[in-house]
């Protein structure tokens, strides 16, 4: 049991946040009952953080969503497939709103050098934009989030407010058919917010890990959105639903 508890523990810290149903996966010879029990004793001893619908590593600090260059160690080949996916999604002489993230990050690294206009809040997606010679690129000002290199408040509230983007690529901590998309900071979410309201499209880049999990603030339904860019490992109940709602999954 000791034994068992040490690899849920260490697979947990390895992947970030997980699913229960990737925990059965992991653990196929344990019951689910047994599996619970080890995730409410590991919860109780501090080992994990149970959340609803899997479990999520204590080194994930509340209200930071991770450390974006522990996030972009994560599921590596899942990010580059949905960078690589979302590059249909481009057309030149367009604005863009570009969000913050470890998937957006890859993402950036991949846009050609074309007529954009591109505003971001993320740090680490401007410093991969500079080799672009034809984009104007805008970084939207505020205050600094240092773990995920991004910036956020009134300020960027106030600037995106301004700008009618033609599309927005957002990135999401977690997703579940309750809650809808959801992140770990509020004044983030109320960015992602105002960004989704300014935009005509707005694209999800989110790998299947987040699916069937919540974090704490909600910004979106599916409603909301035009589409989701993913890995093609999303559950089959997410992608019926985004059909029904005429959603696209890329």
């Amino acid at each position: 049991m000791q034994q068992r508890r040490k690899e849920i523990v260490e697979f947990v810290n390895q992947c970030g946040t997980v699913r229960f149903s990737q925990l059965k996966e992991r653990f196929p010879q344990v019951s689910e009952m047994t599996l619970r029990t080890d995730l409410k004793a590991l919860d109780e001893a501090r080992k994990l953080v149970r959340v609803h619908g899997g479990a999520k590593s204590v080194e994930v600090i509340v209200g930071t969503d991770d450390f974006l260059l522990r996030r972009a160690q994560r599921y590596v080949p899942e990010k580059a497939r949905i960078a690589q996916k979302a590059l249909t999604l481009l057309r030149p002489d367009t604005t863009i709103y570009l969000d913050s993230g470890s998937t957006t990050t890859a993402f950036a690294r991949l846009i050609p050098d074309e007529r954009y206009q591109i505003f971001t809040n993320s740090l680490s997606c401007a410093s991969d934009l500079c080799r672009l010679t034809y984009a104007r690129i805008s970084v939207v000002g505020g205050l600094l989030n240092r773990y995920s290199q991004s910036l956020y408040g009134i300020r960027a509230m106030q600037t995106v407010s301004a700008v009618n983007f033609d599309i927005a690529f957002l990135g999401t901590t977690c997703y579940s058919e309750k809650a809808g998309f959801s992140c770990g900071m509020e004044d983030e979410a109320e960015l992602k917010r105002t960004v989704i309201r300014q935009a005509e499209r707005v694209y999800m880049l989110m790998d299947s890990s987040k699916a069937d999990l919540t974090s704490t603030f909600s910004f979106a339904s599916l409603q909301d959105i035009d589409g989701i860019v993913s890995d093609g490992a999303l559950p089959d109940e997410l992608v019926q639903a985004c059909r029904r709602l005429g959603k696209e999954v890329i």
